[in-house]
Parts: C-alpha cells; structure tokens; sequence
C-alpha cells in the first residue's frame, strides 16, 4: 500500500514538472516570437509608403499577384496586435491591408490588396531613434511622364525656378523639440509660406518637393529639383541638439570634400549621368577627351558650389534681420540632399527645435512667415544680381544702349566688357552695321 501510495505521488509530482517545463517552454517559444505592433502608411503625390514596426528584426518574405493585384507578406514566427481595417481608407494605391491564412502556421500573413501594378521596394530598418525594428514597404507609380517638347519661345523670359525641400516628413519626424513639437511639421509650413511669397513676385516660381506628410528620398530630390529645372534648391530644416542651450538659424553648403567625392562619381559614370552636369552634360557625355570632360565637369562643380556659398551668405544677411544667427558664416557639411552638380544648394537650419524660445517661434505662423520673407529677400536679391540667361528677370537687368554718332559696335562692346558676337547675338544682328539712334540690349 504505501509503495502504491509513493508511486502515485511520483506520478503525480512528475506530471507537474512535466506541465510546468511545458508551460515553460511554451513561454520561451511565445517570449521569443516576434510581434507586429503597429502599422503606419504615407501616401506621396507618387509613391506610397507602409511602414510595419515590430518587436524584434523581421523575418519575412513576400510575393506578388496579379488579378487582382495584389502583395503578399509573410512574416516569419510573428503575431500581429494591429487591426488593420483603417488603414488604407485615405490611399489611391492600396485599397485594403488585410491578413491571410499562411501556408507555415508559426506565420503571419499581411495582404496589400493594390488598385494596380508599381515598382516594388521592400526593406527591413534596424532601430533609430523613437523607432524599433521595421519593414518598409513602398510602391512607386510606374507611368513615365509625358516627353516635354522644347519651344524656344517659351524659354524666353522664362521664370527662375527655385526648389523648396522641407526637411523629413512621414515617417521621419526629424528631430523632437523641447515640448514635443516636430521638424517635419515646422518645415513644411515654412516652405509653404516660402513658396507662396515666391509665386507672387514678378519672374520667380517656386516647386515645393514635398507638398504634404510624407518621406521622399535624400537622391529623389535633386532629380525632382532637376526634373523642374530649378535654379536653386533650399532645404528647410530645424537644429537640434542634446542639451537646450544652442539657438539660431544657419545656412549649410555642401563640404568640398563630399562635393568632389560627388564628382568623381559623376565622372565615373558620366554616360548614365551627364543630366546631372547641367548644359555641358551632354558635350560630356559623348566627348571622347577624358581630359576635356573632366575639365568641363570641373568648371560645372566649381560654378555650383561658387554659386552655393554666395547665396548662403545672401541668406544669412537677410536672416540676421528676422532671427539671432547660430553661425554668422555659410558651414561646410557632408549633406545627401545637396548633391547636385549643376544646381546651387543650400540647406537652412531655421532655429534650433531642441532650444525652447527657437521651438516656440518655430511653430509660430507669424514668425514662420518672417523667415519665409528673409529667404525671399536673398533669392530677389541674389538673382537680381545674377540672373540666369533666357530669364525674365535678366531681361529686365539688361542696360540698353542708344547708339550715338562716331560709335561702332566693337567700341560698344569694349564699353560694356561683353564680346562682340554676345552682343550682336543678342540683338539679332547679322552684321557690325548700326545706326544712330539705334536701341542694343547689353547681355550680362
């Protein structure tokens, strides 16, 4: 009896050893699993971003289907604590997220149920920041723009355009003021303020590269700028740093170091990106002089950057005006939104968002809009001073000249320092006969 009675108490006691080591191991497995914990989706005037966050570095694959279109995403050993039902309400490419009945059951199944086909790209994001692990999902609309068909009539007294970046947007907030306040916020609302002072004054036009709350890429906007034939391109953004002291605004130009590692990539390539080097792109492109290319891409690089410090010293001087100044000269960086080699670029830190006087006039519309004024100020000042060839505004600046007796038109050009076949193109002549009386345009 007593044997029996200790056996079953064996039984007994190893049954629950046994549960809990179950109970245990199970509690690894669910502790170890990773978790999809929230689900963010941008929408861009071309592409759409989904963002995934999770717990632990994703394990995933993905396929696509046609009829319907469709993106499948398998996450590897997952749950999902999203409910995914709103998520697609506001997007013109995906119609709904859902989930789906995977072929391994230790898998969760994400469908993207899509209005059509994009260019597909998926990628993981290990932790930055506010953020923890992600996968990135972004589709990008395939339709290439319509080829635009050159009128020289209309490149005549053309507008200056100029490039608005607001800095971050999406999911990338840019730094996080004092009181919580976003760059991403602050940026776009000056650039707007920017690019309707811009849109109002006689011979400027301003291209914002990001219209609403979402992400474009460092690369994409300097081509975007390109695709616009922008003239300059400002970047708005808003310092921060680690403690709450700094304060001001500066203006960043690209490092010469980064500029000629940029142009060496340039060079490299110059087949596929003789588009990046401006008018001499495509004597570049298809010179078969190393030399000459290299001298040629040289002199665009040395222009644009020239071109770039002279405006941000504009910019400063106007900025003086309307804010305290963190850096009273134009700061050299490594900076990717900066890259082109044929545009002038300069990137404006607006105040410090980290600094709680500079935070609160940050998201203050009325100071906003007197920044928005200063930069405004150096653009008309700048492009007064030199405005680009065929622009309305350089032909306002051209000085006219009235031929008076005893003056030959090489004695005018020696007047003026232009060359006298600039000024004869100029003025249409076919020949050096002029006239008394006789009204000639003087070229910049």
């Amino acid at each position: 009896m007593k044997t029996a009675l200790l056996s079953s108490k064996l039984l007994t006691s190893s049954f629950i050893v046994l549960c809990i080591l179950f109970v245990a191991v199970n509690s690894v497995k669910a502790h170890a699993s990773n978790s999809i914990e929230s689900v963010r989706l941008w929408s861009a005037p071309s592409s759409t971003r989904v963002v995934f966050d999770l717990k632990d570095k994703p394990d995933y694959s993905f396929f696509s289907l046609r009829s319907p279109n469709r993106l499948v995403i398998d996450f590897g050993d997952s749950q999902a604590q999203v409910d995914f039902k709103k998520l697609a309400r506001s997007d013109h490419r995906v119609k709904k997220v859902r989930t789906s009945t995977p072929k391994n059951k230790k898998s969760k199944r994400v469908v993207l149920e899509l209005e059509g086909t994009y260019k597909l790209v998926v990628f993981p994001l290990a932790p930055t920041g506010q953020y923890g692990h992600r996968l990135v999902v972004e589709l990008h609309d395939t339709a290439k723009p319509k080829p635009v068909v050159k009128n020289k009539k209309a490149d005549e007294n053309r507008d200056v355009v100029i490039a608005i970046v607001a800095g971050h947007g999406g999911d990338d907030p840019g730094s996080i003021g004092y009181k919580g306040s976003y760059e991403k916020h602050v940026t776009l609302a000056i650039a707007k303020k920017l690019a309707a002072q811009l849109n109002k004054k006689n011979g400027l036009k301003a291209v914002l590269i990001r219209t609403g709350d979402y992400f474009v890429r460092h690369e994409r906007k300097p081509r975007m700028a390109r695709e616009n034939k922008a003239d300059l391109l400002i970047s708005i953004h808003a310092d921060a740093f680690t403690s709450p002291q700094p304060n001001g605004a500066s203006v960043l130009v690209q490092s010469a170091r980064r500029a000629n590692s940029e142009f060496t990539k340039v060079i490299a390539n110059r087949e596929k990106e003789s588009q990046l080097l401006g008018g001499a792109g495509e004597i570049i492109k298809n010179t078969q002089d190393d030399n000459l290319a290299v001298i040629l891409a040289d002199m665009t690089k040395e222009f644009t950057t020239q071109s770039s410090y002279m405006f941000a010293t504009e910019a400063l001087k106007e900025l003086k005006k309307v804010t305290k100044l963190h850096k009273t000269k134009p700061v050299g960086l490594s900076l990717a939104v900066l890259t082109a080699q044929d545009i002038p670029s300069v990137l404006i830190e607006t105040g410090f968002i980290s600094n709680p006087k500079d935070e609160k006039n940050l998201n203050n519309p009325a100071h906003q809009k007197k920044l928005a004024t200063a930069i405004t100020r150096s653009i008309q000042n700048y492009f007064n001073r030199y405005p680009p060839k065929g622009s309305l505004l350089a032909s306002k600046n051209m000085p006219v000249h009235s031929v008076v007796n005893g003056e030959s038109l090489s004695l005018i050009a020696q007047r003026y320092n232009v060359s006298l076949s600039a000024l004869k193109k100029e003025n249409g002549l076919k020949s050096n006969i002029i006239h008394v009386g006789q009204k000639l345009t003087i070229p910049k």
